[in-house]
């Protein structure tokens, strides 16, 4: 038996996801054992490795950069926080005072950071920190540290506020907590106090920071990262009591002096930035790093209102994460100026160890149509921000009803176990940061695992099927991807007589929903494959574009919820949860919207009387009445699995769209989603729910263009079956040829 194939010898990511041909991309790789890499790229068929189906399938391209090169080793620098360049004003030589309001929600025995200007090579500067003992103040000068404690103890998700006050020239040391008055719980104060002879020279040379503090004078690297909210830090000259530091709270109207006030930075302020505003007339602006959560409700939130756009001051508070991970920051080890002759496609960077070892890593990027080639009369769109929203998904690890709610054994992948050893490079948005939120982002600056050739289970190995079968048949395509239908809507599909979008499109931004709509409004065709599409409302954020922000909202089919007030996206103020929320059912744009996941056995279509419609003849020639449409295929068994989508005209779907074929010998495992169903009642599954279906659907839209959908993730599972001869593919086959013929449909009288 041969060795298990190493996935993971070399890790690392793209500085972009997609290219032009004949424009550069970089590549920023790591490995922890090996110093070399045999260097290679692919244009990728089938990335599925699954031993049912056709198999990995690349072919080797030529490139400048072929051959061996050295990798490096690098950490990812997990954990969010907010950091102003050094000032002395940070330390003066008198008296000061420094505080702000917490909502902690990860208390441990060690102490955690949320305001400082400290330097941990040294030992030297101030840091406000808590722990579940309380809150503390370490203070530290050439002449040593010290620490003062209050002793009591602090409770999880309870807003606190939290200040230190010391002198310089005396010593005296002064640390405060004040939990807020909450419902019938009444305000509780604490505090502590020290002197210290001979006052303090405090000169810990770094920037100050919030929710961390810096390693060394430089600043780059931060430890004792804290988890929760935290809300209107700021610093004040003299030693101030609490109610005296809390009057400047009303930012707008500071109570204190102006010249008492040495900054007071306002997180209510450019929500949608990654920049902090200092309210002061210093003007000593903050700067965020690694994306923590805005847009987060506050001391001042009244329930009232649900949109930050519209009340910001009750949305003070910034939500930092220990793990929060948005950009690695490792240098770039390879860059490549994308040959102009590549062929548009799904394609990959290999590296293999120069030893010969069973080992293999790919780095999948996609590469788009030079800017003035000659389009393919076919763009598959390549489901990025779905790919994205996936990134690293550990629900296999953590999940802990994930056998009973797949009814299989959890078979683990040496991807599953590199995430367990790794937590630093982040997980999906369908996991949980380690204080129990869910994670509201996902970037591909860092490695991912599961968007590559090998990958099990893996959007993207799904969608490369339907390449593989594209590449059997003969057929010219290009690729694009969702980030260009996201900065340029309909412009992205310029050009194409059809759009083929894949297996499990799952995530979209508004630019690319309006973009599809108005592609097909304008006569082009629309090739819909898969299920679950068009779903989560989200957005890529603007001011950290290799993100996506995803927002669970109170429905829908989901592994965590925001909580109350939260369901706005931060980077651009839109409603988060799902398109159907928004009065945007995907039935409005594909004619289908998610029904159901099927966790058992997959099910077939069979057609519909309605099949026997002149207008559909062309997808149907072939196909007999009674005749089971895709009991069959890859890994699963059939063409009607994994989630499935039904027509429904009241939710959108055209009232002149044919269903010309339904799902059949779906089980009790077939389960609706929950908005598909408002009380919990027998009979919900797919033996007894008609509501709990697949539906294949053929509809024109204006100025002779079509839609055609099957309703299943699975579908594209089914196309290399019996050597690509058979009824899925014949289906497909006959769609596609129809809709690359330039003939325009007519809309029904």
């Amino acid at each position: 038996m041969s060795a298990p194939i190493d996935t993971n010898a070399f890790v690392g990511y793209p500085d972009t996801l997609s290219v032009r041909a004949g424009e550069r991309i970089r590549f920023h790789l790591s490995s922890e054992a090996r110093q070399q890499a045999d260097v290679k790229f692919v244009r990728v068929r089938c990335a599925d490795a699954d031993a049912t189906g056709p198999g990995i399938k690349y072919r080797e391209l030529a490139s400048p950069i072929d051959g061996v090169h050295a990798v490096a080793f690098h950490e990812a620098p997990c954990g969010s926080f907010m950091s102003v360049p050094a000032d002395a004003r940070f330390a003066p030589e008198g008296a000061f005072s420094f505080g702000c309001y917490v909502w902690p929600t990860r208390l441990l025995a060690t102490p955690q950071t949320v305001l400082a200007r400290w330097c941990e090579d040294s030992g030297r500067g101030w840091a406000l920190q808590l722990s579940r003992d309380g809150l503390s103040l370490r203070v530290g000068g050439a002449d040593g540290a010290i620490e003062l404690k209050t002793d009591a103890p602090l409770e999880q998700r309870r807003w606190y506020w939290v200040q230190g006050a010391l002198d310089a020239t005396t010593g005296e040391m002064v640390l405060s907590q004040c939990r807020l008055a909450d419902g019938a719980l009444p305000e509780q104060r604490r505090e502590a106090r020290a002197t210290k002879p001979g006052g303090w020279r405090l000169d810990s040379q770094g920037p100050l920071t919030v929710a961390a503090h810096a390693l060394s004078a430089t600043g780059n690297r931060c430890g004792a990262h804290y988890d929760g909210k935290i809300e209107a830090p700021r610093i004040a000259e003299g030693l101030l009591g609490i109610d005296a530091l809390r009057r400047c709270d009303d930012l707008a109207r500071p109570g204190l002096a102006d010249a008492a006030l040495i900054a007071c930075w306002d997180f209510s302020h450019g929500i949608d930035t990654l920049e902090v505003l200092d309210r002061s007339p210093n003007r000593l602006d903050g700067r965020l790093h690694q994306l923590p959560c805005r847009g987060m409700t506050g001391v001042h939130w009244t329930g009232d209102v649900h949109d930050w756009r519209l009340a910001p001051r009750e949305y003070g508070a910034i939500h930092f994460h220990s793990d929060d991970i948005y950009d690695c920051g490792w240098p770039a080890t390879l860059e490549l100026d994308v040959p102009a002759d590549w062929k548009s496609g799904f394609h990959a960077l290999r590296l293999r160890p120069v030893d010969g070892s069973a080992a293999e890593t790919f780095i999948t990027f996609f590469v788009t149509p030079a800017a003035d080639a000659k389009r393919a009369p076919l763009a598959v769109l390549a489901a990025s921000m779905t790919y994205m929203a996936y990134a690293n998904s550990a629900l296999r690890l953590h999940a802990v009803h994930f056998e009973v709610l797949t009814e299989r054994l959890l078979m683990l992948t040496g991807d599953d176990i590199y995430l367990q050893e790794h937590p630093e490079v982040g997980q999906s948005t369908y996991d949980h940061h380690i204080d129990g939120s869910g994670r509201a982002y996902s970037s591909w600056l860092r490695p991912v695992l599961n968007m590559r050739p090998r990958s099990q289970p893996g959007n993207l190995a799904i969608d490369s099927h339907f390449l593989d079968w594209l590449e059997e048949k003969g057929i010219d395509y290009d690729v694009v991807t969702d980030v260009e239908l996201d900065r340029q809507g309909a412009g992205a599909l310029a050009g194409y007589r059809v759009l083929a979008t894949l297996s499990h499109p799952e995530y979209y931004s508004e630019g690319m929903m309006n973009g599809i709509m108005a592609f097909q409004n304008a006569g082009g065709r629309h090739l819909a494959l898969g299920a679950n599409g068009f779903y989560w409302r989200c957005a890529f954020h603007p001011k950290a574009p290799a993100a996506v922000e995803v927002r669970r909202g109170m429905a829908g089919t989901r592994t965590w919820e925001s909580q109350p007030g939260e369901v706005h996206l931060a980077g651009t103020g839109e409603p988060g949860a799902l398109w159907r929320h928004s009065g945007f059912a995907p039935q409005k744009l594909i004619g289908v919207g998610f029904s159901a996941m099927v966790y058992d056995h997959a099910g077939y279509y069979l057609l519909t009387p309605d099949a026997a419609d002149a207008r559909v003849a062309f997808a149907v020639e072939g196909i007999a009445q009674g005749e089971r449409i895709g009991d069959y295929g890859v890994r699963i068994g059939g063409a009607v699995g994994i989630e499935i989508d039904r027509f429904d005209v009241g939710l959108g779907s055209p009232p002149h769209a044919v269903m010309l074929a339904t799902s059949h010998g779906l089980g009790p495992g077939a389960l609706p989603t929950p908005e598909e169903y408002r009380t919990t009642v027998h009979g919900l599954d797919g033996e007894q729910n008609a509501l709990v279906r697949a539906d294949m659907v053929f509809f024109e839209t204006a100025k002779g263009g079509a839609v055609f959908s099957t309703g299943s993730i699975s579908y594209v599972l089914s196309l290399s079956h019996n050597g690509y001869d058979n009824n899925v593919s014949r289906i497909t086959g006959n769609v596609l040829r129809r809709f690359l013929d330039p003939a325009p449909f007519e809309l029904p009288a």
